[in-house]
């Protein structure tokens, strides 16, 4: 492999591991935030009563 392949496959290694870690999270908060009671929910993630 030339300097350009380790250079490419550890910039990819690395993308792609914080990429499944972003997904991840994001994954898991949503279905947190999905057990937080109606009530005790911020107003971002609150149902819209109008």
């Amino acid at each position: 492999m030339t300097h350009l392949g380790y250079l490419l496959a550890g910039w990819g290694i690395t993308l792609g591991a914080l990429g499944i870690y972003a997904f991840r999270l994001a994954v898991r908060g949503r279905a947190l935030a999905a057990r937080v009671p109606v009530e005790r929910r911020r107003w971002m993630t609150a149902e819209d009563d109008s």
